[in-house]
């Protein structure tokens, strides 16, 4: 990209983390949710455009029963037709003991389970009770890392529920400490409907870290339904949390919640982050490309405020490489 592409002003902040792992969760919690069955090929390519933006944390899939969520059943077909770059982690997200073990043989070394923080959502999406949910993720966490693979843990919920609406923290904290203990290398807090504000970021994040999980091994996830994503990304940078999953393009969406919206859009996170100073390695202008090489493949506008800002400014670039295969 050339310099006629605008980027963000800096103005550091003191206490603010030097650098944050942005986890990129487009390809699969990004695409899980929509209608129209994105191709292998399409998908692969995502996957490719993202590590050339310099994305080396990428969720790249989920190995749950294809009659869970057809959009991917593809996920071994997805992973050969990838090759990681070095130092870059491909994960997926498994449900079971199974999940595992197909994801293995696809060749992921690096998985994530998910927990849920509220019986209603624990019911719904995960066909469990909370408790249940929780002893099967700790099942795949002592599996994987037994034999030296890595587990990553969402706790879904964690901020609020489409069906009980305010969440005890103390459930969050116990589901969190629970994947933690069992070796679970990062916990990251979902926002899964996108209703946190700031200061409930900073309440459960505080209280979080209270009960002993450090910082270094926090991370939030959040959804953008009531445009509060990044204010809460700031409150939580106060206090040191340095990893943030994100979706390229604000692609993505919660089935349960009526109204809610996509994850945090990788390039709007990127723009902030890079205007506070703090690096991420990502390339602002390939991911906004990358936004509008699919947003025209599917035939859909572009979801991210950045990709649309960046696109009405340096249009000739951005155009040119969103068109290239």
């Amino acid at each position: 990209m050339t310099n006629s592409v605008p980027s963000p002003r800096v103005q550091t902040e003191e206490g603010m983390p030097a650098r944050v792992t942005v986890f990129e969760v487009g390809p699969r919690d990004g695409l899980q949710a929509e209608t129209d069955i994105i191709p292998t090929p399409v998908k692969a390519e995502l996957c490719r455009r993202l590590y050339a933006a310099g994305s080396r944390d990428l969720e790249v899939t989920s190995f749950v029963p294809p009659a869970w969520i057809p959009q991917l059943a593809d996920a071994a077909e997805v992973v050969a037709a990838v090759d990681v770059p070095d130092a870059a982690r491909a994960v997926a997200l498994v449900p079971n003991l199974k999940g595992l073990q197909r994801a293995l043989d696809a060749g992921i070394r690096e998985v994530s389970v998910v927990v849920s923080a509220t019986e209603s959502f624990a019911k719904a999406n995960l066909n469990n009770t909370r408790a249940g949910a929780i002893d099967r993720a700790v099942e795949v966490i002592q599996a994987a890392t037994a034999d030296g693979i890595p587990v990553r843990g969402y706790v879904s919920m964690a901020f609020g529920d489409p069906w009980e609406g305010e969440v005890d923290t103390q459930a969050v904290v116990q589901a969190a400490t629970a994947l933690h203990e069992a070796g679970s290398r990062t916990v990251a807090l979902g926002d899964t409907i996108g209703v946190a504000t700031p200061g409930l970021t900073g309440r459960v994040v505080q209280e979080t870290l209270a009960a002993g999980i450090p910082v270094s091994d926090l991370a939030l996830h959040l959804h953008d339904t009531y445009g509060q994503s990044l204010a809460n990304v700031h409150a939580a940078l106060r206090l040191g949390v340095a990893e943030f999953d994100a979706s390229v393009g604000g692609l993505g969406r919660c089935p349960y919640a009526k109204g809610a919206t996509g994850n945090l859009a990788t390039e709007d996170l990127v723009w902030m982050l890079h205007g506070l100073g703090i690096e991420t390695g990502l390339d602002l202008g390939a991911l906004a490309a990358t936004t509008l090489w699919l947003s025209r493949i599917r035939g859909i506008p572009a979801p991210s405020n950045v990709a649309r800002a960046l696109a009405a400014a340096g249009a000739s670039e951005l155009t040119q490489e969103a068109a290239s295969a």
